[in-house]
C-alpha cells in the first residue's frame, strides 16, 4: 500500500480567464490519492480502479465541474468526467449535494478507467475544474505512479456452480463505496470484494421460500484455499441461527462473522467472511491451493448465505485497503444486467474461459468440480 498525498496546487487558470477583481489563485481542494492503482483485467478489459479524496479547505462551497485523467507521458486523455457522470462518481462524507462540496467537507471520487487496446500507462496525471462563485479555475492535482507489481493469480474459492459474482461499484452503500475509519485511518477494504452466491438455471438463489438458511443453494458449500499460504488470522466464535428471521443485528466489529485470512505474501491477504462455525483451519496452519478450509454460511452481517471474498493489505477485516487480484479456472457462462435483477433469469452467454481475470460485476461463472 502506497500513500500518495497530492495537495492540489494553487494554479493559474487554464480554460477560463480570471475575474478582474481577484487573484488567479484560489484556495481549493486537498486532492489525496491514498493508494496507487494497479492495472487489473476485469472480464475482457484492463481497468484502473481507485479513489481521489477531495477535502474543501476554502471558506465557501466549491463546485467540481470536471475531472480529467491523462497519461502523464503523452498527455492523452484517459478519463473525462463531467455532468451526471461526475456526480455519479462522487460519494460525499457526509451526504452532500451533487458536485458541490461544502467548506470543511469531503467527497470521494470513485474512479474507474477502462484502458483501450491493452495500453498500460506508467504514470497518470489529474486535473480538476473547480468553480467558486462565478470564477472557474483548473487545478493540476498531481501525478500517480501505477503500482508495477504483478497481481496475484488465485485459484477458485469454490467448486462447481453456477456462481454469480455479486457486486455493484455504483451502489452508495456497496462494498466499493464504504470507507471504514478504524485504527486511526480510513480505508476501503471491500474495494474489490465479491459476494459469491450460487444460482440455478432459472436464476433462483434459494431452493424454496428461503426462510431457513439451509434453503439457500449456496449454504454449506465447501470453501477452498485459493493459494498455497499460511493462515494469518481467523475467527470461529460467531454462532449461526437456523432461520433468517433470527439473524441478529451485529456491531461493525462483528460484521465479517467467522472469517479466515490467508497470507499470500507480498503484503496481500485473502479474506473469506460469513463462514459457518467449525472452521477447518486455525492461525499458523499451512494450506494448499484447493484445500477445504471452511463451509459457506451466514455469520455476521448479511441477509442470505454467501461467501464474501476479497484481498487486502493487512490481516484485518476493516483496517486494510482492498487490493485487486485475478482468478483463474473460472468459465464465464452468463451475467445479470444489474444487481437489482438477481433472482430473475440470468442471460446465458457462450461459455468462455478467458484465463486469469477479475470477474465482471454480476457475471455467472462455473468453477472446476
Amino acid at each position: 500500500m502506497w500513500l500518495l498525498p497530492l495537495l492540489a496546487a494553487l494554479a493559474a487558470p487554464v480554460s477560463a480567464p480570471p475575474l478582474a477583481s481577484r487573484s488567479a489563485d484560489i484556495q481549493a481542494f486537498d486532492a489525496d490519492i491514498r493508494l496507487s492503482p494497479a492495472t487489473v483485467r476485469i472480464g475482457d478489459e484492463l481497468h484502473l480502479v481507485y479513489e481521489m479524496h477531495l477535502s474543501n479547505f476554502a471558506a465557501v462551497p466549491l463546485t467540481l465541474d470536471r475531472i480529467v485523467v491523462r497519461d502523464a507521458a503523452s498527455g492523452a486523455e484517459l478519463l473525462v468526467l463531467s455532468g451526471a457522470a461526475l456526480e455519479a462518481a462522487l460519494g460525499h462524507v457526509p451526504s452532500g449535494d451533487g458536485a458541490t462540496i461544502a467548506p470543511g467537507a469531503r467527497a470521494i471520487a470513485y474512479l474507474d478507467i477502462a484502458l483501450r487496446d491493452g495500453f498500460r500507462p506508467a504514470r497518470i496525471a489529474h486535473s480538476l475544474a473547480v468553480r467558486e462563485d462565478n470564477g472557474r479555475r483548473v487545478i493540476e492535482a498531481g501525478t500517480v505512479t501505477i503500482d508495477p507489481r504483478p497481481l496475484p493469480v488465485l485459484g477458485p474459492p469454490l467448486r462447481g456452480g453456477p456462481w454469480v459474482a455479486v457486486y455493484a461499484p455504483e451502489l452508495e452503500r456497496g462494498h466499493r463505496r464504504v470507507p471504514y475509519a478504524v485504527a486511526g485511518r480510513a480505508t476501503i477494504p471491500g474495494r474489490f470484494a465479491i459476494d459469491w452466491m450460487m444460482v440455478d438455471a432459472k436464476g433462483q438463489l434459494d431452493r424454496s421460500d428461503g426462510r431457513a438458511l439451509a434453503d439457500s443453494l449456496s449454504y454449506g458449500a465447501e470453501v477452498l484455499a485459493v493459494a498455497d499460504a499460511v493462515v494469518a488470522a481467523a475467527r470461529d466464535d460467531v454462532t449461526e441461527p437456523r432461520w433468517r428471521a433470527d439473524l441478529p443485528k451485529v456491531a461493525i466489529g462483528d460484521a465479517a462473522g467467522n472469517y479466515i485470512a490467508l497470507d499470500l505474501g507480498d503484503g496481500r491477504y485473502a479474506f473469506y467472511e460469513h463462514l459457518q462455525p467449525g472452521l477447518r483451519v486455525k492461525p499458523g496452519d499451512r494450506v494448499k491451493r484447493g484445500q477445504v478450509i471452511a463451509l459457506l454460511g451466514l455469520t455476521g452481517q448479511g441477509t442470505a448465505p454467501h461467501l464474501h471474498f476479497h484481498v487486502a493489505s493487512a490481516p484485518s477485516p476493516l483496517a486494510a485497503e482492498g487490493l485487486p487480484f485475478l482468478i483463474e479456472g473460472a468459465t464465464r457462462i452468463g451475467d445479470y444486467s444489474s444487481i437489482e435483477n438477481l433472482g430473475t433469469a440470468w442471460q446465458p452467454l457462450p461459455a468462455t474461459a478467458p484465463g486469469p481475470m477479475f470477474p465482471p460485476a454480476n457475471s455467472v461463472v462455473r468453477f472446476p468440480e
